[in-house]
């Protein structure tokens, strides 16, 4: 209960607006459900789509585009929730471009061991389990019912569908796609750039920028 007291309110925004953006709304909801009062303050999201400004979203509405984040008080963090990791990069250079600062949401069920290092706007959410020895670069997304071995370490910008298992001593370069379901093998590296279809085990090492799909996963 005293480490809960210390909870402190901060504002953000999510960068996008699509179905991603918006089970980021539900987590957030779930962080500040976890605590005696709340963490986060969601004051909307933020996408160039203009003809989802003004829409609400689970009750948020989409406050606009670029535009409307440089009005923004400086203290509002963003979180970058797109699942395609190249638009992501992009999305995230502009925000940094206005020296804007990012955040990290992870479900409060989630366990994070000592040796578990993350960077900033990484997105971890309920049902995963993580266990020893994990290195997790910028903006990563893990959806729900990920499983990440010992020794992992995945790069930058990648993105992580639901159910996917990285075993031990996987690695995952830098904006990488996993599909739903897919499995990767022990020892096993995916280049940068990878796309590793939904259902996928990889069972060798992944050239970068190729895309694989099957058991075991072969280039398309």
């Amino acid at each position: 209960m005293e480490a809960m007291s210390r909870c402190k309110v901060q504002r953000l925004v999510i960068i996008g607006a699509g179905g991603f953006a918006q089970e980021a709304s539900l987590l957030v909801e779930e962080i500040n459900s976890s605590c005696v009062r709340n963490v986060w303050k969601l004051l909307g999201f933020i996408d160039e789509d203009e003809a989802k400004w003004g829409i609400e979203l689970r009750g948020y509405p989409v406050l606009g585009g670029w535009r409307a984040l440089i009005n923004l008080p400086a203290d509002v963090l963003a979180i970058c929730v797109v699942g395609d990791p190249a638009d992501k990069k992009k999305l995230v250079k502009k925000v940094e471009e206005q020296g804007r600062k990012f955040c990290s949401l992870i479900h409060p069920s989630i366990t994070l061991s000592g040796d578990i290092l993350h960077g900033c706007g990484v997105l971890i959410n309920k049902g995963c389990l993580l266990t020893t020895n994990i290195n997790i670069g910028d903006h990563v997304s893990i959806n729900p019912g990920c499983g990440i071995g010992h020794d992992v370490f995945i790069g930058s910008y990648s993105t992580l569908m639901w159910q996917v298992s990285l075993s031990g001593s996987v690695k995952v370069g830098e904006s990488c796609l996993i599909g739903t379901g897919a499995t990767v093998l022990q020892k096993n590296t995916i280049g940068e750039g990878c796309i590793i279809g939904a259902g996928a085990v990889v069972t060798r090492d992944i050239p970068p920028a190729s895309t694989v799909v099957g058991i075991p996963a072969r280039p398309r």
